[in-house]
């Protein structure tokens, strides 16, 4: 299944007072699904809500705009100059218009000159007739079976690759197969490790002839979203890439496998960083589509040296740390290497295998010199394997590499990489919704704010970070104070002038620990999640883009203010957060608000709404026990029907989160229905009160009620009188408590779940059984009277429980 941006069909126009709003953009699709370097190529970009497109982003260099030229509301036609050294493969697009940033989709740019497919050509007799070096450009339909052919001579080459599911719009399962003129099949592939679900292959032409190049979907299905590009040509097409990864910027020899002419090598520089770099093969006949994933490390290359399958013969490696490659070169092939390390070193160990195009499903074992076990593991990165490995002696130590299922050829490369562990830093904007882009960007309506949250992945240090000094677009500016040490994300506000021009810009964001002597930047993240299905929604196809797109797009017609607290929200207590919403004259739509930042203990409703007619909400805040203290940023975002959804964020403003004003302690108490009884409360008085403050008892069951109470500074006990009625219900009722609302600068400050207490509400004992009259007794002389008794003292709950008890066992003898 495909996750994709639904189109839109109807984009709604409000006019008010001369100005017009509009909302987000969204891009679904790029056709032609890709072009020819070197050469001018008009691209549809088809979504919703893009006729006031201004400016294309591309994330990769080569390509610029000529032209963007509307041809609907939701499709614009975009002509692009590709420069002749644009880098092939896939390309990223996104679309700024007026009122927001879209979705971010690819294109693909080929060496070769494009031809269209042409029905009908689901014959094996009567294929599409091509001619070599050239991609085509093509659809494949339910059931439907493409056929090209071209005339070769013995001794050529003939290779085929095809782009199709990695374009990201369904699952498409490509095959690709090369035939004779008689059927006989030469190769046939479906799957490839290098391009996953897409595949490539290679033939040496046995004799002249005509060749047919068949392609379908491997299952036979298809539909319109199923669109390819197939490259048929002389070039060479290598599976593999052999080492895989070499020193940071030096001189690397290659060996290049699988390519039907036989190994090619070639000297590749590598970048002078440790990363990722891709690289092509080229010779006279061509230059590979795709590139290979080849690594780029600290340290130098070492070699497996054959045989190595056990401890006694081990590939001794001199120089450690180092990157060990190797091949299982056979069904059930063990490689050993042997090294010295010294206790106390830190490794992330990872075995890069599938990452590199290679078939291989490693398992990957370390091991003391003489065989004792000390880690393994096998599928910790998808199917290849990592472990973080402390060395626990001075000594020499193996490591073992073997295929999950035993398997082995000559394509069986590995890659073994000892990296220091380091402080490494991410930030990316948290995802609003599943397999959606939606708010993965940032733009600021004129005059107005707009606010994200942005997280952070530290690995191997912590401490706060701020975010380094941004090139944003002009008229932008940023408010973001650093992320607590404690805390993976934090709020930041941009605000746009009001005469700030259309614009915008892919911005490398950054983040760095606030504490200098740590060494590590982060860059910004992101990940779109193209085609997703099962088994269990797996991901098979994605983008990740490294800058944050920034834009000022056109005013809306609204703003949004928190009123600032004077007072704070303390913990086990709530706060009614005023959001106030300021309309434009004549435009009166309901705005939905959020509170996307929570402090830590500090929880809210997911939305409320200001709605017609209105321009004030409150927002329900409530900070539990353990809310921690201080003062927090916060922020509310909101959004309305301008045509479509449109957001907009109010200030930064700022939430204090207080220990409580009050403490409470309270006795349990008993009473019968219908009668009343006291619940007693002891107070403190923790933060001297501005004022007296109100005491109401919450929890109460039905039918029983208590008047609320003041607390000053010298209260020491409360005492609720309760009273009861004939049909509360018995039972023992739990979670009673007090809720105390005190005032700092006028405003309430409300305390929840002070002494918190059990009532048990008792039936009344069934009446006694009358007796029969006694005899009348002599009367006697009264006697002098007593004194008066002190004044009754207040039972504890243990004593009532006795008395009570005493009561019921001398009712019960009364038969």
């Amino acid at each position: 299944m495909l996750r994709t941006v639904a189109a839109v069909l109807l984009t709604l126009t409000m006019a008010l007072s001369g100005q017009s709003f509009s909302a987000d953009p969204t891009l679904s699709v790029i056709t032609p699904r890709g072009a020819q370097r070197g050469t001018e190529q008009v691209f549809r970009f088809s979504g919703a809500r893009l006729e006031d497109a201004e400016e294309i982003f591309f994330y990769e260099p080569g390509v610029e705009v000529v032209e963007i030229k509307p041809v609907n509301a939701n499709v614009i036609d975009v002509t692009v100059r590709i420069a002749a050294d644009c880098q092939l493969g896939e390309h990223t697009a996104q679309v700024r218009t007026k009122s927001g940033i879209s979705d971010y989709r690819t294109f693909f740019v080929g060496a070769l000159p494009t031809v269209a497919e042409a029905e009908p050509n689901t014959d094996f007799g009567s294929p599409q007739e091509v001619a070599l070096n050239v991609t085509v450009d093509g659809v494949v339909d339910n059931e439907d079976v493409d056929y090209y052919v071209l005339e070769l001579k013995k001794g050529q080459r003939l290779s085929v690759e095809v782009e199709a599911m990695r374009f990201g719009q369904t699952l498409f399962d490509p095959y690709i197969a090369i035939l004779d003129s008689r059927r006989f099949e030469l190769s046939a592939v479906d799957d490839s490790p290098l391009l996953k679900q897409d595949a490539a292959t290679s033939v040496i032409i046995p004799e002249d002839g005509r060749y047919i190049v068949e392609m379908r979907d491997s299952s036979y299905g298809g539909n319109g979203n199923c669109r390819y590009r197939l490259h048929i040509g002389s070039f060479p097409r290598p599976v593999i890439a052999f080492p895989a990864g070499g020193p940071a910027g030096q001189a690397v020899d290659v060996k290049f496998l699988g390519d039907a002419s036989g190994e090619l090598t070639r000297s590749i520089t590598l970048n002078a960083e440790p990363g990722e770099q891709a690289i092509f093969v080229e010779d006279e006949n061509g230059l590979t589509p795709s590139p290979f994933p080849f690594r780029v490390s600290a340290h130098p290359n070492a070699f497996e040296v054959e045989p190595n399958p056990g401890f006694d013969t081990a590939t001794p490696i001199a120089e450690f740390p180092a990157s060990m490659n190797g091949v299982l070169q056979e069904p059930g092939d063990v490689d050993i290497f042997r090294f010295t390390a010294k206790k106390g070193q830190v490794f992330d160990v990872e075995l890069y295998g599938r990452r590199i195009g290679s078939p291989i499903d490693a398992v990957m074992n370390l091991y003391k010199a003489d065989g004792g076990g000390l880690a393994g593991n096998d599928d910790s990165r998808g199917p290849d394997s990592y472990v973080r490995w402390t060395v626990p002696d001075d000594g020499d130590f193996a490591v073992r590499v073997t295929d999950h299922l035993g398997r082995g050829g000559a394509n069986f490369v590995y890659r073994i990489e000892f990296q220091e562990v380091k402080p490494t830093l991410t930030a990316e904007i948290p995802r609003v919704a599943r397999y959606s882009q939606s708010r993965q960007q940032v733009y600021v309506p004129r005059g107005n704010r707009f606010a994200t949250l942005i997280s952070a992945q530290r690995g191997n240090f912590g401490g706060e970070l701020k975010i380094d000094e941004l090139q944003l677009p002009p008229g932008i500016t940023m408010i973001a104070p650093p992320m607590r040490a404690n805390l993976n994300v934090m709020p930041v506000v941009f605000e746009a002038a009001a005469d700030a021009d259309l614009a915008g810009a892919l911005v490398d964001f950054r983040m760095r620990p606030v504490d200098e002597n740590i060494n590590v930047v982060g860059h910004f993240q992101n990940r779109a999640d193209f085609v997703i299905s099962g088994p269990g929604q797996s991901l098979y196809v994605w983008k990740d883009v490294d800058r944050l797109p920034v834009a000022v797009v056109d005013e809306l017609p609204f703003h949004l203010e928190i009123v600032q607290p004077a007072a704070p929200i303390v913990r086990n207590g709530q706060m009614q957060l005023k959001v106030v919403a300021r309309k434009k004259e004549g435009w009166d739509e309901a705005i939905n608000i959020q509170f996307p930042f929570r402090s830590p203990g500090v929880s809210a409703n997911s939305q409320i709404t200001i709605n017609k007619g209105q321009t004030e909400g409150l927002y329900q805040l409530n900070a539990n026990g353990n809310a921690e203290l201080g003062k927090w940023p916060m922020y509310v975002l909101g959004f309305a029907n301008v045509g479509g959804n449109a957001w907009a964020s109010s200030q930064m403003a700022t939430l204090e989160v207080a220990e409580p004003y009050v403490g409470m302690t309270a006795q349990r108490s008993a009473v019968e229905q219908g009668q009343e009884t006291e619940i007693p409360m002891e107070v403190s008085v923790l933060t001297e009160l501005q004022g007296p403050a109100t005491a109401v008892l919450l929890g109460l069951p039905h039918n029983v009620k208590a008047e609320p109470l003041q607390i000053t500074n010298e209260t020491k006990q409360l005492v609720f009188k309760v009273t009861t009625a004939a049909d509360s219900p018995a039972g023992t009722h739990k979670n009673i408590f007090c809720q105390v609302t005190a005032t700092t600068s006028s405003e309430p400050v409300i305390h929840n779940q002070l002494g918190v207490t059990e009532l048990r509400i008792d039936m009344p004992l069934p009446k006694p059984v009358a007796k029969p009259e006694a005899p009348v007794a002599k009367v006697e002389e009264p006697k002098p009277a007593a004194p008066s008794a002190p004044a009754e003292k207040r039972l504890t709950r243990l004593e009532k429980l006795r008395l009570e008890a005493k009561e019921a066992q001398q009712g019960g003898g009364e038969k």
